[in-house]
């Protein structure tokens, strides 16, 4: 049996409530066709819009009217992995349900550990929540947040984006795995926390949840990491004459092909660098980039790109 960690795309669950309900229920098709095959499975998943769908809210909500407290971006991270979770989960249990298969199914809020002196905290680029006039933003500055002049629109909060350092609710995860149950957990990269006087402190920053998927396979000591994207192959030359879609891809090939600038910073370039992180710490692992609709066909060779 392989233990394998999967990471769905926030973008791939909707854009509202309604959207995202009708998502899961084809994300837990798919899921369940791999855990049918008898594979242990943890699922990782983005949160992009969900958490950007909160935060606009709660911003708004604060802004007119005084009762509504802030809700910095941990918050509404920690209440994106809830929502999302409650949605996937459901829908997984209603699949399993369909097949005849009695298997439980949790979902973990997850911490991530990042360290406070990331160069990324240095250069927050990542713009979250609501837009606000010159005089709003100076008054949320001295809570100590950062705004920036967004192209004439209004001023918006950007946070940092650091890299994972430890996934702290990793024994919780590992023990109810072992015990035979489907994890989901590392929602949106988790909720970012730093270490202050031995006590976590939650912080505001984004965590690429491929970054985090690929901490969390290889803390778990996973055979495979298996990244769902919008395509079922990564490509060279991608959107050109000359696209090539690669089948395979050695850790060589790769790093050569990111040295091209081959992928795209924002895209495929992130989900790349996570698979290379997670093969490079062990010798036998692989990790597959392919779309959602293609991922049992993927572990079985017969579609989606492989790194090893």
């Amino acid at each position: 049996m392989a233990r394998i960690v999967v990471a769905l795309g926030g973008n791939a669950l909707g854009q509202s409530p309604e959207e995202q309900l009708r998502a899961v229920q084809k994300a837990a098709s798919a899921i369940v066709d791999l855990a049918e095959a008898g594979n242990d499975l943890i699922i990782a998943h983005g949160n992009g819009p969900q958490v950007g769908m909160i935060k606009l809210g709660m911003d708004s909500g604060h802004k007119h009217e005084a009762k509504v407290p802030y809700a910095a971006l941990k918050e509404c991270g920690a209440m994106s992995q809830g929502y999302i979770g409650y949605h996937l989960q459901q829908a997984i249990q209603n699949e399993y349900a369909q097949r005849n298969i009695n298997r439980p199914v949790a979902t973990v809020v997850t911490q991530v550990e990042v360290d406070k002196n990331d160069p990324a905290f240095q250069n927050p680029t990542k713009p979250v929540g609501n837009f606000y006039t010159k005089e709003e933003a100076e008054q949320m500055q001295a809570k100590g947040l950062t705004f920036i002049e967004d192209a004439g629109r209004g001023y918006r909060q950007v946070v940092p984006s650091p890299m994972p350092k430890r996934i702290v609710e990793l024994d919780v995860i590992r023990q109810l795995s072992a015990s035979g149950i489907l994890v989901i957990a590392v929602g949106g990269g988790g909720v970012p926390v730093v270490r202050e006087n031995g006590k976590y402190v939650g912080i505001d920053a984004v965590i690429d949840k491929d970054n985090s998927s690929a901490k969390l396979a290889d803390e778990l000591n996973a055979d495979q990491l298996i990244i769902l994207t919008a395509v079922e192959k990564v490509a060279i030359n991608f959107n050109k004459p000359n696209q090539q879609d690669l089948s395979e891809m050695t850790v060589k090939q790769a790093e050569q092909y990111i040295k091209e600038g081959q992928f795209a910073k924002g895209s495929m370039l992130p989900k790349v660098q996570a698979c290379l992180d997670f093969v490079h710490k062990k010798a036998g692992r692989e990790a597959i980039i392919t779309s959602l609709f293609t991922a049992k066909e993927a572990i079985q060779g017969l579609n989606g790109t492989r790194i090893k």
